[in-house]
């Protein structure tokens, strides 16, 4: 059964192979770097081979929302042909050094039309990233708040960008971002679940001491 995932990787890793065939041209992001200049359009398609990256929507308040993490063996963006004006608020920004091929979209567009397992395999990743935003707005917007941090700790144990199992590598800061909570919340929150022995935090670091314990505080979505 498929349950949410802010992380994704790994969903077109059998294509790598076939992606080195076509056309495209090899490309290096520095930690940091921005994949495409905020406000433009998607103009560019990135296989990563290494590397890991955060997509994020910036509000003209200055906030902004973390939607999700994208690691190797990952297509982003995802291939469309519509011109979305709401893609002008989304970015993504290479959390660590990236190697990636890059293609035009006319040429995604040749191996999408060309090779039926790989449309399959676009349309089933997102699938899945629709998955997470029917999740995100049915449930969690619904949740009291430690409801909504315990279902995305339990979800990050599963499948985050550092692999680390019981170990989140995330500032409150970017939790409070990923939730659309305040800082303060998520202290709040933090110090009940610190106090009910379900997790120790350090600067930068968060690690789930009683994986059941925090698993049964979470909706039946996400476990």
């Amino acid at each position: 059964m498929l349950t949410p995932r802010y992380y994704f990787a790994d969903d077109f890793r059998d294509f790598c192979d076939y992606f080195r065939t076509q056309p495209h041209r090899e490309r290096a992001f520095r930690k940091g770097d921005y994949l495409w200049r905020p406000g433009q359009p998607y103009d560019r398609l990135h296989y990563f081979i290494s590397g890991a990256a955060m997509h994020f929507a910036e509000h003209e308040s200055g906030r902004r929302k973390i939607i999700s993490f994208h690691g190797p063996g990952t297509v982003m963006p995802g291939y469309h042909t519509t011109d979305f004006k709401i893609e002008r608020s989304l970015t993504t920004v290479a959390l660590s050094k990236i190697r990636a091929l890059e293609f035009t979209v006319a040429q995604f567009r040749a191996m999408f039309e060309a090779n039926a397992a790989l449309s399959e395999s676009v349309v089933n990743w997102y699938s899945k990233y629709v998955n997470l935003f029917l999740f995100e707005t049915i449930h969690q917007e619904f949740n009291p708040s430690q409801v909504k941090l315990c279902n995305l700790l339990y979800l990050l144990t599963m499948n985050q960008p550092a692999n680390s199992g019981l170990v989140i590598e995330m500032t409150q800061e970017d939790l409070a971002d990923i939730l659309g909570m305040s800082r303060v919340q998520i202290t709040r929150e933090l110090a009940v679940l610190r106090g009910k022995g379900i997790l120790a935090t350090t600067r930068g670091r968060l690690t789930v001491t009683d994986l059941p314990a925090l698993a049964a505080l979470c909706t039946d979505e996400t476990v």
